[in-house]
């Protein structure tokens, strides 16, 4: 809603420059009510961030370009687990866990200095595009809003107009129990390479890579499969990543060595991330730009309601089970099936998935 009413550029700028400050506060806490206030803080930053960045796609990107444009910013959700445990581990090991937080505000402080600096919120504003450039994503503009009236209606959707869109609650819990595998998958990972395969600390670091180096790979790749291949059934290819996803996690927990677990386990990185790429391409496909930050932080509240429950639910299971990590495995697995089966519920070219239903 701030991204819609302000403009996305102050908001993510502002977003990152709080739970940066916030990343190092928690390099400083000194007891277990600091921790939970300072982490409580640094979540209003943190997940002030996507919609933003979602509703600048939406804005500087045509239709058949933003999967490829969401594919390269939602790799950065890859690219910084992969890169993290490599130096994470050797700064933690030789000068502490609280020096690993106060050493990120300073990428942090920076990458809000360069976005104030570079992003603007209409692609008119800016200085680096060209007239053709902007012709294409203003005629594409024109396309999406057809006629006169139907714009003005348009213009005029609230939150509670959008939310009465029924493929909005599907996404919503699509992204919710994709959400339960992405954050499972990278909360208890280090901790099953460690007890359950017995991998000393520096080795799992290297090894917790691999998957979200796979990841990285995934995002990409599938950002521009969906535009080259799936624009206007793009659910088909979330559904393909999704059930891949479920099954290379029952494998992982299930091969009989380490060589096998960690090849599966990458895979299953692989078309974890790739999901994230095709994505949220549907709701940019669906909503204006103009309300595309209320719409992606609607949706995007499913993941974070994911992020609280799915490594509690998992530390449940491991610790119910004696220490196995098969149910939580199984769990992860579930859920990625049932992500699948909201994306196939998903009608993209329906009426269910038009804002202009709403207003007519």
């Amino acid at each position: 809603m701030l991204s819609d009413k302000f403009g996305a550029r102050k908001v993510m700028t502002f977003a990152i420059a709080w739970w940066s400050a916030f990343t190092a506060f928690t390099g400083m806490i000194t007891s277990y009510t600091s921790l939970l206030v300072v982490r409580v803080l640094f979540g209003l930053g943190e997940a002030s961030f996507p919609s933003g960045s979602w509703k600048t796609i939406s804005t500087w990107f045509p239709k058949k370009e933003r999967a490829t444009a969401n594919s390269m910013m939602m790799a950065a959700s890859a690219i910084g687990p992969a890169i993290a445990p490599l130096f994470v581990v050797g700064i933690m090991s030789y000068f502490g866990w609280r020096s690993v937080l106060l050493f990120l505000f300073i990428p942090g402080i920076i990458i809000a200095a360069l976005i104030w600096v570079f992003v603007r919120d209409n692609p008119a504003q800016s200085k680096m595009i060209t007239p053709e450039e902007l012709s294409v994503i203003q005629e594409d503009n024109s396309i999406n809003e057809q006629d006169a009236a139907n714009k003005g209606a348009v213009n005029k959707l609230s939150f509670k107009d959008i939310i009465k869109l029924p493929v909005m609650w599907k996404l919503f819990f699509l992204w919710l129990t994709f959400d339960i595998v992405f954050w499972g998958f990278g909360s208890w990972i280090p901790s099953y390479l460690v007890n359950e395969r017995h991998f000393v600390m520096v080795k799992m670091g290297i090894i917790a890579s691999l998957p979200y180096f796979a990841g990285t790979i995934g995002t990409w790749v599938s950002g521009y499969i969906s535009d080259k291949f799936f624009v206007g059934k793009r659910r088909n290819f979330i559904i393909i990543c999704e059930v891949a996803a479920a099954l290379f996690l029952f494998l992982t927990y299930n091969a009989p060595s380490e060589v096998l677990a960690i090849t599966f386990l990458t895979v299953a990185g692989f078309f974890v991330c790739a999901t994230m790429g095709a994505f949220w391409a549907i709701p940019m496909d669906i909503l204006p730009a103009e309300v595309m930050g209320s719409g992606s932080g609607f949706i995007n509240t499913g993941g974070q309601i994911a992020g609280i429950i799915s490594p509690i639910i998992m530390g449940f299971l491991i610790q119910a089970s004696g220490g196995s990590y098969k149910t939580a495995f199984t769990f992860l697995a579930i859920s990625s099936l049932v992500s699948a089966g909201f994306a196939l519920s998903i009608n993209e070219k329906g009426k269910e998935s038009s804002p202009k239903s709403i207003t007519t």
